[in-house]
């Protein structure tokens, strides 16, 4: 056996999304050890900057306020954290800090994932106490919702989707989730009546050639002539949660769709009647285990 740096784990890949004030941020890890990443979830909940923290999958995500707080780290009880998250431009610089493995953590294992543009690190391991900061691009998140792209005799909407998605995924344009969203059973569905959410996390300029690559997609491989596609750019989806729950409780009109994109500036970019299922899919992006139940 030989281990080319057995006091290393890195993460897949580290994500960040502002909102438009730069405020607040999402920082999204994708973890190569979820025991690793547990541990650091349950750590790094106890940040003054963090507002919420929860695992999707493999993948660890942190809403934080920006600013700058020190960490009084104990070991056992708090012993990582993050300590500042700064917006600069077009980029955002995250500081951990750690004590003994949770220092590795905040240091090595963070900073060469995919994602990291540069990164200043201390010594770390052992009984040391060690700080990392890496520098990731400042990203916007982007939804798209897809619904009824099959048929009763052929094809799925989720799998289209995740399939096209991750296609189409890059480093300026990262497929982050995939959602599936149980709505009303209307009586002309194909079978269980579910959309689907794919959000991605995209540069700037990014936006426009990750639609047309997913509508696209959907063109060609789409076997139903309702195909409904929608897209939203924002921080926060939640505007859009009263019109979903109406759509996931009763039949709804297409021309409340159309009103309701119209309100919340969400882009239509295939219009088949599926876009009733698509809009209300979007607020439900990540929360996939809410999400599947009526």
């Amino acid at each position: 056996m030989e281990l080319i740096d057995p006091y290393n784990i890195t993460y897949k890949g580290i994500y960040a999304v502002a909102d438009r004030k730069n405020e607040h941020v999402e920082i999204m890890e994708q973890s190569s050890c979820y025991g690793g990443s547990a541990w650091a979830l349950y750590h790094y909940s106890k940040s003054p900057l963090v507002i919420r923290s929860r695992a999707v999958g493999d993948m660890m995500r942190y809403l934080v306020r920006t600013g700058h707080i020190p960490l009084d780290l104990k070991s056992s009880f708090a012993a990582a954290g993050i300590e500042s998250v700064i917006v600069n431009g077009n980029e955002i610089e995250i500081t951990y800090s750690g004590l003994g493995g949770g220092g590795v953590g905040a240091t090595t294992c963070r900073a060469y994932a995919e994602g990291v543009l540069r990164c200043r690190l201390s010594e770390s391991g052992g009984g040391k106490k060690a700080s990392g900061t890496i520098v990731v691009p400042r990203r916007e998140r982007v939804l798209v919702g897809i619904d009824n792209t099959d048929s009763k005799e052929v094809g799925a909407t989720w799998t289209l989707a995740h399939n096209i998605a991750s296609a189409v995924d890059a480093q300026e344009r990262k497929y982050i989730s995939h959602t599936l969203v149980q709505l009303y059973p209307v009586p002309d569905k194909t079978q269980n009546c579910v959309g689907t959410v794919l959000e991605f996390a995209c540069m700037n300029g990014a936006k426009k050639d990750l639609l047309y690559a997913i509508k696209e997609g959907l063109e060609k491989y789409s076997v139903s002539d309702e195909t409904g596609m929608v897209a939203f750019s924002g921080f926060d989806a939640g505007g859009l949660m009263e019109y979903s729950r109406l759509c996931r409780s009763k039949m709804i009109s297409k021309e409340l769709t159309l009103k309701t994109c119209k309100e919340f500036e969400v882009e239509i970019c295939i219009d088949g009647k599926g876009i009733i299922g698509a809009l209300a899919a979007l607020p439900w992006f990540s929360r996939n285990d809410e999400s599947v139940m009526l």
